[in-house]
């Protein structure tokens, strides 16, 4: 596998929350945050993590107490989960786009003895709501501090700079021991699952597992000596923690902060932060492909992906456009990436499978039975080891003893083969495989046949129920801008790859594919429009 060596500069820290000291020793006047018109260098962003963890534990923060924080992508959120790591202290992040009973779920779990949250955003205010949340799952008891996290004021929340100020009448001689005794594997964040099959789980991550993924990500993407990120993915998941804030970080880089992810102003943030890196999920460029190439954006250099498949027209006409692209696949239990792509993988490779498997990492496929799979083609569940995935999950032991084999192993829920070549093809979850006629359907080897045609964009395929075969799929088609698709001709067009209990049973064309708040398709309102169909 072809790398680039990152400078031996860049050392493998115990601790996430010891890189801001690392750089602002090193690089002090080097840019590491912006947002909203500030810049903070290296030596800034160090003593705002000091202060902010000061700030913490003068309010009660202590290790193990978990700090949640409702915001969008903003340096103070980044900032404040850094200092919150840096105590040894559990910081879980909530999306501003969650409703009330959402919000009231994770508070109800997590039980914070902290929780800062923005004031307001896109007219809405989220104190009120917070309260609220607090109010129904009966959490008033636990008296939780709250913060206003930035500019604003709420009642009964303390203003941000109030808060910090406090922070100076904490025992520095305690924060210090308390910093000190932190280890690498503590954990040092909450991340969710989207819990759109059930109950969210928490998934504790550790400080080594965001450590190893800064720099194992940076190298096998082959990025640039200090990188420049744009910072728009929410913090609630580990792409906006880890694969972007995270590695720019631990790479002594640079993240320009957005509260959004705009594809309207995408280009000119990229332009105006003269950004080096692109990663992100297959919607913006999907969406911005053909628009972006080395002339528009010179200090570009590479685009990587993650989360889900780029259609192979998309990926062409990025690599035409004159970047180095590189795909990734990991998950939120594993934290670091599990695989990544070849320098030199070709366009199919690229489109169609998620690369190699991270040489370090013990992965392994697992067939039904328990076996392990040895065999080039052959189905099983991806699984992996290593030190640094995550803890388990937050208060479920059920739920932490189920994700791992009898050995040890963490299974990843992902269903996949090897190529003969080693590289890695996913073809679907084991939550979404269904059974049609009594066969497996793995809706990812459908939805690659479908977006093989070069009228679509982007296929999701779900099932509904049928009364005849038990199940059927309903593929959700977003075509090419322009492009006029007809269901019937889609559907020859599967068949001439597919057998023919895979076929789609329904093609539905959609303007846009619905989106959940971290930018991954909705597939369960997808699940509601095809069980409609079987209704009407």
């Amino acid at each position: 596998m072809a790398t680039r060596p990152l400078p031996p500069e860049v050392p493998t820290l115990p601790r996430i929350s010891d890189y801001p000291a690392y750089w602002a020793a090193r690089t002090p006047d080097a840019p590491a945050f912006s947002g909203h018109g500030r810049t903070w260098a290296y030596a800034e962003a160090a003593a705002e993590v000091d202060r902010v963890a000061a700030a913490l534990w003068r309010a009660g923060v202590r290790p193990g107490a978990r700090v949640a924080v409702l915001s969008v992508p903003r340096v103070e959120a980044f900032v404040s989960f850094l200092a919150t790591a840096r105590l040894g202290a559990i910081w879980v992040g909530i999306n501003p786009r969650y409703t009330v009973r959402e919000i009231g779920v994770l508070l109800a779990d997590a039980r914070p003895s902290l929780i800062a949250s923005i004031s307001d955003f896109e007219g809405r205010a989220f104190p009120p709501d917070i309260d609220a949340a607090l109010d129904a799952t009966g959490l008033w008891a636990d008296r939780p501090v709250r913060v206003v996290l930035g500019p604003g004021e709420a009642s009964g929340y303390l203003p941000w700079e109030e808060f910090l100020a406090a922070g100076a009448e904490a025992d520095a001689g305690e924060v210090g021991r308390a910093v000190a005794a932190v280890t690498a594997d503590q954990p040092a964040l909450i991340v969710y699952t989207s819990g759109t099959t059930g109950t969210p789980k928490g998934a504790l991550l550790r400080h080594s597992g965001l450590v190893r993924l800064g720099i194992v990500e940076a190298r096998e993407f082959r990025v640039p000596p200090a990188p420049r990120y744009l910072g728009a993915a929410p913090l609630n998941h580990v792409g906006g923690v880890g694969d972007i804030a995270g590695v720019a970080l631990v790479n002594g880089g640079y993240t320009a902060f957005r509260d959004r992810s705009d594809p309207d102003t995408f280009l000119d943030d990229l332009r105006a932060e003269r950004i080096s890196v692109v990663f992100t999920g297959p919607v913006i460029l999907i969406r911005l492909a053909g628009l972006i190439d080395r002339t528009v954006l010179p200090d570009l250099e590479v685009i990587g992906w993650g989360g889900a498949p780029l259609p192979l027209a998309t990926v062409r006409t990025l690599a035409e456009a004159g970047f180095a692209l590189s795909t990734t696949y990991g998950s939120s239990e594993a934290t670091v990436s599990v695989t990544y792509s070849d320098a030199d993988a070709d366009l199919e490779t690229l489109a169609t499978t998620v690369g190699r498997p991270d040489p370090e990492l013990d992965v392994r496929l697992r067939a039904p039975d328990g076996t392990w799979v040895t065999d080039p083609g052959v189905e099983g569940e991806v699984t992996l080891r290593h030190p640094t995935v995550a803890a388990g999950y937050w208060n479920r032991e059920d739920a932490t003893a189920a994700l791992f084999t009898e050995d040890g192993a963490l299974r990843t829920g992902d269903i996949g083969v090897f190529t003969e070549d080693g590289n890695l093809r996913l073809v679907g979850r084991i939550s979404e495989m269904f059974k049609s006629g009594g066969y497996n359907v793995y809706p990812r080897e459908v939805e690659l046949v479908i977006e093989s045609h070069p009228h679509v964009r982007s296929a999701v395929v779900v099932s509904r129920p049928d009364p005849r075969w038990q199940e059927v799929g309903v593929c959700f088609v977003e075509p090419v801008a322009g492009a006029s698709v007809d269901p019937d001709h889609l559907r020859d067009h599967a068949r001439t790859g597919l057998a023919n209990y895979k076929v789609p049973k329904d093609i539905i064309v959609l303007d846009t594919l619905p989106l959940l708040p971290n930018e991954k398709v909705d597939r369960q309102e997808l699940k509601r429009r095809a069980r409609a169909l079987l209704d009407r």
